[in-house]
């Protein structure tokens, strides 16, 4: 039942699309007083699953859902019909009209779909918002990779501004564009506790727009290591590590955040793993072996 609302709903979906955007195509073909042959929701090779003719106009829905097309009088389009172009151009064609208006019809579907886009887009972002996470609620601060540390930031850091400008929120992109795009250079700090500016080289600053450092992340949120849940079977379940286990050390090394744990869990070639857990007020050690496809 599940797998037919979702077919359902992928279809609808389309169909929508669909409309809309020969809507685009149609309306102001009609509005130019164009004739539209055919207005068809998916392809009808062969045959059609519905059709019904209003005035100039056969409306109907095909078997093929791949899209859908208008056919427009003295226009080739999907139906690839070159047969009325041997003929004089009629004064209801599409190649009678003017190219202004000739352009509006070609150009209706891409628009309408665009609009649509961004109603969906701005509703969404009316009814839900944009989520964000506030300067002031990053308790544990920042995390760094190379190129971060390179300019002098340090785990724990607390990114509070730019220039004396105050951040309200944790934007990677926005401190990136005022360090790249807005010649800025100061990043205002809490290190410790104690408020501090940062002074970042103008050639670490230019390192952030090589190809080679696109997809680092430079910054990023520090998590506790809390578990949150535990895959049914895995090797952690076995194991007896159960969620809300806060992970105090892996294999003799302290750690307190993902993203201090989660390089030593990546190596594949470390399989035994030595976990000290805090599990309510109890310090457990569990002992884990990891096999060769486990993950």
């Amino acid at each position: 039942m599940s797998t037919f609302i979702t077919v359902a709903q992928l279809m609808l979906s389309l169909s929508i699309l669909v409309i809309l955007h020969e809507c685009g195509h149609f309306i102001p073909a009609k509005w130019f007083k164009t004739r539209v042959e055919k207005f068809y929701l998916f392809f009808d090779p062969y045959f059609s699953l519905f059709k019904k003719k209003i005035g100039d106009t056969e409306y109907g829905i095909g078997w093929l859902p791949l899209g859908g097309y208008v056919k427009i009088a003295g226009m080739v389009d999907e139906s690839f019909d070159t047969e009325q172009l041997k003929q004089e151009p009629k004064p209801w064609e599409f190649r009678s009209k003017p190219a202004w208006q000739r352009l509006i019809i070609m150009l209706g579907g891409v628009t309408i779909n665009f609009i649509f886009g961004f109603l969906i887009f701005a509703t969404l972002l009316w009814k839900n918002g944009s989520e964000y996470l506030p300067s002031n609620e990053m308790k544990y601060g920042i995390y760094t990779d190379s190129i971060s540390k390179a300019m002098g930031f340090k785990d724990g850091d607390l990114i509070v501004g730019i220039q004396g400008e105050k951040l309200e929120r944790f934007e990677r992109g926005r401190i990136i564009k005022s360090l790249v795009l807005d010649n800025k250079n100061t990043v205002n700090i809490i290190r410790d506790g104690q408020a501090m500016d940062l002074v970042i080289d103008a050639d670490k600053i230019s390192g952030l727009t090589k190809p080679e450092n696109k997809e680092m992340e430079i910054w990023g949120v520090r998590v506790p290591l809390i578990i949150q849940e535990i895959s049914p079977n895995s090797v952690a379940e076995k194991a007896g590590i159960k969620s809300t286990d806060k992970i105090l050390n892996v294999n003799g090394s302290t750690n307190n955040f993902v993203n201090e744990v989660y390089p030593i869990l990546k190596n594949t070639d470390t399989k035994n793993f030595d976990f000290t857990l805090l599990r309510g007020i109890d310090t457990l050690h569990i002992n884990l072996t990891r096999k060769e496809n486990d993950k």
